[in-house]
């Protein structure tokens, strides 16, 4: 039997969705013991639904409990930051949502304190799990695949203006941006995971469906360091939702699922180059045992890393990656210019990309 681990989750909005997900589906593997949450009927609400035995209005609460060894952090993006650096220090285990923090600087900071920490750190991408994703992950790792050609990312979500009654949501101060940040940052992670790191960014953003003053709706030219070109584009006023990865390799074109908020799960359509291509494919997969979708996936594997020494699914590394992108996004955008990376300290979006608060006209 695996060893045990104790969670304490901190935020009961996108938090329920872990523990459905992710511990209740693995009780072999987690218990949750403590519950962390600002909204008080809330919390007593999930606490109950879910026998947590512990509940607390106070992040500082789970911190302080020794038998707790995983601080899942669920919060709003613009509290990460400080949440992520106090578990760490704290010696704790942390998984962390996206975006794990609001700049680049940001998670070179907390890259380096997980260095020094006693614990891991492990961000969210669950859309990189599901039998669809993992075997076009495995192909390509093989080499059957090929040379990386062309490849389209989209992201056709809807979100209504409920979805921004949310106090946090749509502000530039507590969710550190728009569609690039909170929706098609999981859909741009998978690209650069199965086609690989990118090299130049030509992009666009714009606000076009919701009042709010973040961006809604973008649109990029991506050339990655191996030379192959991709497109992505996103939007959250589509009418049909949907999200899909189109690429083709030199000797097999894949082409995700379509279900908006599943899209690492079968079907996938894996069209080989000619019947040879096809029977690599076939005897690479034929012993394939299933993967776990979305969190199921991503916390069996996290547990496996803090338990058997396996590599983590998802690094910091990978994080920054992501947020790189953003901040490359945003530059071209403003600037109306290629941005090339890697983006380091020298470059303009470093510390941040919330611009500044427009300054009142003088008299």
């Amino acid at each position: 039997m695996p060893e045990t681990l104790t969670v304490a989750i901190v935020g009961c909005g996108i938090g329920r969705a872990h523990i459905t997900e992710g511990y209740l589906a693995d009780p072999e593997r987690y218990r949750v013991i403590a519950v962390c949450d600002l909204d008080r009927a809330r919390l007593d609400a999930f606490a109950e639904e879910f026998g947590i035995p512990r509940k607390t209005t106070t992040f500082d609460d789970l911190l302080a409990m020794d038998d707790v060894d995983i601080i899942d952090i669920c919060t709003p993006p613009s509290v990460h930051y400080a949440q992520i650096l106090a578990a760490l220090a704290a010696g704790k285990h942390v998984i962390c949502e996206k975006p794990l923090v609001g700049s680049l600087k940001e998670v070179d900071e907390v890259i380096a304190a997980e260095r020094n920490a006693k614990g891991k750190l492990m961000p969210i991408f669950q859309y990189r799990y599901g039998d669809g994703v993992q075997k076009a992950k495995k192909i390509i790792e093989s080499g059957v695949a090929g040379m990386p050609y062309v490849g389209t990312a989209e992201t056709f979500w809807q979100r209504l203006p409920e979805y921004y009654a949310v106090p946090w949501r749509g502000k530039w101060a507590t969710e550190l941006g728009g569609v690039l940040m909170t929706h098609a940052i999981h859909i741009h992670d998978m690209l650069m995971w199965l086609m690989g790191r990118p090299a130049g960014l030509f992009g666009r953003v714009a606000t076009r469906v919701h009042a709010i003053e973040v961006e809604d709706c973008v649109s990029a030219s991506l050339e990655l360091e191996s030379g192959a070109l991709a497109s992505m584009t996103a939007t959250l006023g589509s009418r049909e939702e949907l999200s899909r990865l189109h690429l083709a390799f030199e000797n097999v074109t894949f082409e995700s699922s379509h279900f908006p908020y599943a899209l690492g799960n079968d079907p996938w359509r894996i069209v080989p180059r000619n019947d040879k291509v096809k029977a690599e494919i076939d005897a690479l997969l034929a012993d394939w045992t299933p993967v776990p979708p979305r969190f199921a996936g991503q916390m069996r594997d996290f547990h496996r890393a803090l338990t058997q020494g396996t590599p983590l699914p998802v690094t910091t590394a990978d994080a920054r990656g992501a947020l790189e992108l953003v901040a490359a996004f945003y530059h071209s955008a403003r600037t109306r210019q290629d941005v090339r990376f890697p983006i380091g300290p020298g470059h303009p979006l470093y510390e941040g990309w919330i611009p500044a608060p427009p300054q009142p006209r003088s008299a």
